[in-house]
């Protein structure tokens, strides 16, 4: 039983006398120390910076072009409980009036479609009489942020 306890004590004497040294030596073999322990050093290839920045004016122009509001009108085609009607009647708009930009918005408890977008409300009245045949309820002209297309070849960004 004596002769146990001492091979453990020999072992893990050995075991840290190897660790220890182990240790030591890497601090002796390091060939790299940095200036300041704060600092890190990256490498990277040039090209990376080229592609962030088109990356980055891409996003630009695609977010400023297809973000761009502005005052107008929409029509408003129906306000209701039920679900399954606004849905209807958003695919009846895409249906009849597919140049038409139809939106579907929940506000508790209704849903709400609009359609369009128009600048003028002499445009937004002339779709009104037409939607009125197929929406016997009303369509409402309305006050609304609309979305303006951006004009094609338009690519300048503002500073």
């Amino acid at each position: 039983m004596k002769k146990i306890k001492y091979i453990r004590f020999f072992t893990l004497s050995v075991s840290l006398l190897f660790f220890v040294l182990h240790t030591s030596a890497q601090k002796d073999s390091t060939a790299i120390v940095p200036v300041d322990s704060n600092s890190v050093i990256i490498h990277k290839d040039a090209r990376l910076d080229l592609l962030i920045k088109k990356q980055a004016y891409i996003n630009d122009i695609t977010s400023r072009n297809s973000r761009k509001t502005d005052k107008g009108f929409r029509l408003m085609i129906i306000s209701t409980h039920n679900r399954d009607e606004a849905i209807s009647a958003k695919a009846k708009i895409y249906m009849y009036f597919p140049e038409l930009k139809a939106y579907l918005w929940y506000q508790s408890p209704y849903f709400r479609v609009k359609a369009g977008n128009f600048k003028d409300r002499k445009d937004a009245e002339s779709y009104q009489r037409r939607l009125n045949t197929y929406f016997p309820k009303g369509v409402f002209i309305m006050k609304d942020i609309i979305e303006v297309k951006p004009l094609k070849g338009d690519t300048t960004i503002d500073p």
